[in-house]
This record gives structure tokens, sequence and C-alpha cells, in this order.
């Protein structure tokens, strides 16, 4: 949830009214799908998504595909920056470009407690729990704003059912931006590296891993934290039980907050545009000013205050997720150890400088403009991202885990279940038919809408 889910949000209600709420259910179906891939592959092989494509892929497709991540997260970092911007312009008046230079500042607090390779789970639960008050906060302001606006509830849930009306106008074109802005690609890369302190944890506590083992006492030139980091990073392979464990615990807790928290927002935006600007001559060109104008002016003024409250508090805690799958994407294709803080004000200043040079040059309008083009770029971008993925989960060369006797007796598997190959007993936990078909599906499913929102454009550009 971030500023991205309101701008294609307020398109897709200010022009189809509720019908595109089905593309924000099929979104998160898609997410959750995707995610729980990532959860696979970051569980089975103990790397992130951009690590196994280091590991994995031919040098040169690594770095364009470090190149590509790279974008998508500038690109989402453009979303942050311009959404936190106008919250703060509207709610205490700051000028856009100054608001666009105080975003620089917002997480750079969280890098200062994170440790790429540490086997602790001490960061991630401050992680979790930060970025989760944030998420309440905005399931609170939704609430109240749907408290406030009168639709007809039979005419909403008949939003969730596909309808001709999703085709109306550029409905497609607005459904391309709607995943992109919902299954989100820095998400990806986030879920695959943030189940490694889980794993590492579950067996450093049940002795699948002996720390007093690892570290060597008459070792002076490293420290015992520089030994066990080493290890994790170039050693460790996960257990079958701590990938059993983390397949159930991660993506059960994927399943229920995507299916309750990230629905419930989503459809909340759309809700509350469809239901202010359809049908309204405000409804052309509609941004995040106009339904803030609409809501305070129709509604209530506290109704538009509570929804600007609303985007800032999403803009905080995306921007937070941002940072540490930035951090993933850049350690994990190229082992870029560049300090987090730097690496932060790098980004962060390459989504500035475009919002800062339109703040200045266009103003609002501009903004509203940039934020639309930000979640088309990442929609384009996540067919060529989550190629790898598929990939990856269906290589049986990679999707393995080398298994004990005793883990094979614990788990109560068939021998069947395992192969032997050069004296050694493996699992292979690679998709299933089902599951690689699925995959196939929707990757097929993204690309053809991408190719339609291109052809569109161009379309509409030359027209124009």
């Amino acid at each position: 949830m971030d500023p991205g889910n309101y701008a294609t949000g307020i398109t897709a209600g200010a022009s189809n009214k509720y019908s595109l709420l089905f593309i924000v259910f099929l979104s998160n179906i898609i997410a959750i799908f995707l995610q729980s891939l990532c959860i696979k592959l970051g569980s089975v092989t103990g790397y992130d998504l951009a690590r196994c494509c280091r590991e994995y892929l031919p040098k040169k497709l690594n770095w364009v595909l470090w190149i590509l991540a790279e974008c998508a997260i500038v690109a989402t970092d453009v979303a942050e920056v311009i959404g936190s911007a106008i919250a703060l312009n509207i709610l205490i008046k700051v000028p856009l470009p100054a608001g666009v230079v105080i975003t620089i500042v917002d997480v750079l607090f969280v890098l200062m407690a994170y440790r790429a390779d540490t086997s602790s789970m001490k960061f991630v639960k401050y992680f979790e729990w930060a970025v989760a008050v944030l998420v309440f906060g905005v399931v609170i302001c939704f609430a109240v704003e749907l408290s406030h606006i009168s639709a007809d509830a039979r005419e909403v849930f008949r939003g969730f059912v596909p309808s001709k009306e999703m085709f109306h106008g550029n409905g497609m074109t607005i459904a391309t931006s709607i995943i992109g802005s919902t299954v989100m690609i820095h998400s990806l890369f986030l879920g695959s590296g943030l189940v490694q302190p889980r794993l590492r944890e579950f067996d450093v506590k049940n002795g699948y891993v002996k720390l007093d083992e690892i570290i060597d006492s008459s070792d002076e030139k490293h420290s015992s934290y520089e030994q066990e980091a080493d290890y994790f990073y170039h050693e460790y392979k996960p257990s079958y039980q701590s990938i059993k464990y983390s397949l159930k615990y991660s993506i059960a807790e994927l399943v229920v907050t995507l299916l309750t928290l990230a629905l419930f927002v989503n459809s909340a935006i759309l809700i509350v545009a469809g239901s202010t600007l359809y049908g309204t001559p405000e409804a052309i060109d509609a941004d995040l000013y106009t339904i803030h104008d609409l809501l305070s002016r129709n509604l209530a003024p506290i109704v538009g205050t509570v929804f600007m409250l609303a985007l800032l508090f999403s803009g905080q805690s995306a921007g937070i997720v941002c940072t540490i799958a930035g951090q993933i994407v850049s350690e994990g294709h190229i082992n870029w150890t560049l300090k987090p803080w730097l690496r932060r004000l790098v980004t962060r200043g390459l989504s500035i400088i475009p919002c800062l040079i339109i703040s200045l040059c266009i103003g609002r309008n501009g903004l509203g403009i940039a934020l639309n083009i930000s979640q088309v770029v990442i929609s384009i971008l996540l067919p060529p991202l989550t190629a790898p993925l598929i990939y990856f989960t269906c290589s049986k060369k990679i999707m393995r885990v080398e298994v004990s006797i005793e883990e094979a007796e614990e788990a109560g598997d068939d021998d069947n279940n395992y192969v032997v190959e050069d004296g050694r007993k493996y699992k292979y936990m690679t998709n299933n038919w089902i599951t690689s078909g699925i995959a196939i599906i929707i990757w097929l499913f993204v690309s053809t809408l991408n190719i339609y929102a291109i052809y569109e454009m161009a379309k509409n550009g030359v027209s124009g």
C-alpha cells in the first residue's frame, strides 16, 4: 500500500466507478501467488531473489536484471516522494518542492539498525512493527472514510465480479496500473529476503546449526560476529525442518494480511473515489488534490484531512519497505557493500531530482501525471523481473534440499519422495505442474495487459 495505489485507485473509481474492484481483487490474488513463490525460493535456497539471479544466471543477464530492478525501485520511490510531498503540502502547507526534499530523510533511521547478513530476528521484528503501526493507521483512516460516504452496497459488491463495464474507456490500461501498484516488484525481493533471518533463527534454536562449532576462538583477525556472518552468507543452507516451518508460517501470514488489510485499503481507495468522483466534471484528470477538495467540500473537511493523513502514513510505510527492498536488490545482484544510508541517499536522490524539477516547473498537475506514469513503468517491468522467479522455482537443480536420514524419518515422508545423488539424499521442492501452469498463465496475462497498455498509450499519443 503506497501512494501509487491511491493514484490508480482514484483514476479507476473516477472513470469506471466500482467495476475495476475485480481487478483489485485479482491483483491481490496474483500478489499472494507470486510472493508465495518468493517465500518458497528464499526458504529452499537460503538466498533472496536478487542473489539467486547472481548465483544461477549468466553474469550479463544478472546485470540487466539488476538495472531493471533498480528502475523499479526508483519508480516506486517516485510514488512515495510525490505522495508524501502532496500530503505534507495539504496537511501543513509545506511547499511542494520543500516536501519533495524533506522525504530524503524519511527512513534513514531504519537503516541505522540494518545489517545485511545478521542471523538475529531483532531487526526484522522492529521492521515489521514499524510497518504494522503505519498500516494500522491507514486502515483506521479508511474505516472513517467509508463511514462518511453514501454508496450502494449491492453495486459495490457487484464490482468484485467481472463485467463489461471494466472495458469502458481506458479500463484495461488502468487495470495494468492497478496490477503494477498492487503486486509491487520490490515486495517480491523483500519477501524472499525476510525469510532468511527466520530460517537461521530456527536452525540455531533447534540445534541444526551450532554456532560454537562455527566460531574459531583462535581467529584473532575476525570477531565472532564476522565469522558468524561469513558462515551464514557463504556456507549456510537451511535445514529441511526450517524450510517446512518457514513455508507454513510465512505463507499463512502473507495470505491473511493481503486478503484482509491490503485488499480492504486498496478497495476502499477505489470505492471512495467512485462514490465521490464518478459522473462529475472533476472526474476528468482527477488527482489527489481533486479528491481531497471533493471530500472536504461534499462530505466534511475532516474527511479530506483523514484521507491525506492515510496517504502520509502509506507513504512512510512504503518508504520503509522500499528502503530495505532496495538494499536487498543491490546486495543480492552485485554484492554492493555500500553503506545502507549512503545507498538510500543515492536511490532517493535519483527519485527526488525529477520530482523536484516537475514540482518547480509544472506544479501539482505534473506530479499527478508523474505518479501515474510511475505505476505504468512498474507494471511494464513486472514480466521481465518475475520470469526468473518462475524459472528458479521450476528448476530441480535449484529447488532441492539435502536431507539427512534423521530429518527424513522425522518428516515421516515416503522414501519415494527423495532422490539419492552422489551418495546424498535430496528432496525436490520444485513447483508441481499445476503451480507452474498458473505461474505461466499469470505471466502471460500480465504481459498481454502491458502490451495492450503500451499500444493504447502510443495510439492516444499519436491521436493527441
